[in-house]
């Protein structure tokens, strides 16, 4: 009987184990800026199979491949969008904010670069890389501290980022071939443009159960078929 119960304590537990996602939280700063207080956010990351989500307090993008969707989802107004892979922002902005958007993308440029140091970040030993990019003129300057030695396979990560990063950017391909420089998981990035700084920390890194809620648009939301400003806004 105790080897029964033994044995079905194990297969349970590996059913729990089985039913895991990876678990991100990260803590995000940003200083003073132009009349604005310093703040504080959260933002917590779901890694699954073929699927991924990125909750914060003011929004959530779920990216499913097996359905081929993204959903953007505004918690200020309890809106949200879905769109078919692969994404075309251009198809769900009013034409003016589109055209907005294809010139400030059309001029942009980006560099990343290995920097040779290396930092501490909570448990994690991590790599500096430099990241430059130029928008509309205006220069930002990035330093991503990244750690191969988390417990998920990162490159799978970065493959699903930077399908959500494409989306929110416009990004081309040739930029997605900069961002493959950063070899690990960017447990810390520093941002700094215009006199403006945020430094996003990880803080937690562990498997869950997600629960249905973490890769659904939450009950009473309202679809609609183009974003507003204030959706591109709180992006």
């Amino acid at each position: 009987m105790k080897k029964l119960m033994l044995i079905v304590t194990i297969v349970l537990m590996l059913a729990v184990f089985l039913k895991a996602d990876v678990y991100i939280k990260q803590k995000t700063n940003t200083g003073a800026f132009m009349g604005q207080p310093a703040k504080e956010t959260i933002q917590e990351t779901w890694l699954g199979k073929n699927r991924m989500a990125t909750i914060s307090t003011e929004n959530t993008m779920i990216l499913n491949l097996e359905s081929k969707k993204i959903y953007m989802v505004n918690h200020g107004n309890k809106t949200y969008i879905e769109t078919d892979l692969p994404l075309d922002m251009a198809k769900l902005m009013p034409e003016q904010m589109a055209q907005m958007m294809k010139g400030m993308m059309e001029g942009m440029t980006m560099s990343v670069q290995a920097n040779g140091r290396t930092k501490q970040v909570a448990n994690w030993n991590t790599s500096g890389y430099d990241v430059k990019m130029t928008i509309m003129g205006m220069e930002m300057k990035m330093t991503f501290w990244a750690s191969k030695d988390v417990p998920f396979d990162w490159k799978t990560y970065s493959e699903l980022y930077s399908e959500i990063y494409k989306a929110q950017f416009r990004m081309g391909e040739k930029f997605m071939e900069e961002f493959k420089k950063v070899q690990g998981f960017p447990v810390e990035t520093e941002i700094e443009m215009m006199g403006m700084k945020i430094t996003s920390t990880t803080v937690e890194i562990s498997q869950k159960n997600p629960g249905p809620a973490a890769y659904s648009v939450p009950a009473g939301y309202t679809k609609k078929d183009k974003l507003a400003m204030e959706d591109l806004q709180q992006r």
